[in-house]
């Protein structure tokens, strides 16, 4: 005796909508901070007499340019789970460089490679530390931010030297732009060197490896990536963009003092946190650095422009730190709990 088959049909699945790319977008943070870069500039547009003058957008872009430069492997090393506390202490040893080895006589195309070098060793310090010894990052440059500011008053005391070559000093200065536009020297260099930063990390294997690395470092070990290599090679890197930032920011200012830079790590760490990149590692963009690091910068200049005093400035800023580590972690529980109650709900019977 033959059963006939069954010819029930189950219930169709639930169809699921996938977002789309613009909600995909709408819903990162980083996303979130390009538009608010985009209200602050179109508000002060709008309420602030000169703020879009090119001599002020000049002044407000590369008034960050240091902080921007570092900004861009600093990004690299908090996605991979690293950070370097060190950055504003060898901004302010290798701008102390700059002065005492120009106050000895020597030329400035010497002292230049001079400077890069020691920020190269003092990144390779940080990183043999944290690789080789096996000491944490946070602690680790918690101590040589003490030992590289130490030696810049070694280097140079509590003097100041001034009066760089002017064809080098007009090079950093706000008043010299690039032909055509409002953009300064230091300013165009950051471009290029965040286009480059920007290809290496969302384009290359060496950059996803950076987020694996931040994800789950011993998985990433076992999955082959040379981890304490490249890690030793940030640091390394982090060290030369400070250094060379110390010698940026001496002819901008025309000074070369010890305490040159003196607390740049908050603002540069706060322009990375802000730009929505993870400080736990493995997540983040460095079109979200860069927009955090431009939105501290034009904030801090339309309050300078409304005459508003530094301390508020400063809480302005902190606000704005608190919020990028907090909001993020509020949004992601939230949808955790809703994919939780979507996954426990029955579907419909038809």
């Amino acid at each position: 005796m033959t059963t006939a088959p069954d010819t029930k049909t189950a219930p169709a699945p639930r169809a699921v909508s996938k977002p789309s790319l613009v909600r995909g977008l709408a819903l990162r943070w980083d996303t979130a901070v390009g538009v608010l870069l985009v209200a602050v500039i179109v508000v002060g547009l709008g309420t602030t007499e000169g703020f879009g003058s090119g001599e002020n957008l000049a002044f407000a872009f590369n008034d960050i340019a240091e902080v921007a430069i570092i900004a861009l492997p600093m990004t690299l090393l908090v996605v991979a789970g690293q950070v370097d506390l060190s950055v504003a202490s060898m901004l302010g040893l290798g701008s102390a460089l700059t002065g005492a080895l120009w106050e000895a006589g020597w030329a400035f195309e010497t002292i230049v490679p001079v400077v890069l070098l020691v920020g190269v060793a003092g990144g390779l310090l940080n990183g043999w530390l944290v690789t080789k010894v096996g000491l944490p990052s946070l602690a680790v440059t918690i101590g040589t931010l003490a030992l590289y500011r130490g030696l810049a008053s070694v280097a140079l005391g509590s003097d100041a030297v001034t009066d760089f070559p002017q064809v080098y000093a007009d090079w950093a200065v706000d008043t010299t732009t690039v032909p055509g536009t409002f953009l300064t020297y230091p300013v165009l260099l950051f471009i290029v060197l965040a286009a480059v930063t920007a290809v290496v990390l969302h384009a290359t294997g060496p950059g996803r490896s950076l987020f694996a690395i931040g994800a789950q470092e011993e998985a990433a070990y076992f999955a082959g990536i040379r981890v304490k290599r490249i890690k030793l090679l940030l640091f390394v890197v982090t060290g030369l963009f400070s250094a060379f930032a110390g010698v940026v920011f001496t002819l901008r200012y025309g000074s070369a003092r010890a305490d040159n830079g003196l607390g740049f790590e908050m603002l540069v760490i706060a322009s990375v946190l802000l730009g929505g990149i993870d400080f736990d590692g493995g997540k983040g963009t460095l079109f979200g650095a860069v927009a955090g690091v431009l939105l501290i910068g034009v904030l801090k200049n339309l309050l300078t422009l409304n005459d508003i005093a530094n301390e508020v400035q400063v809480i302005v800023t902190g606000l704005l730190l608190v919020a990028s580590v907090l909001t993020p972690r509020i949004i992601a529980t939230v949808a955790e709990r809703r994919h939780r109650r979507a996954a426990n709900t029955p579907a419909p019977q038809s």
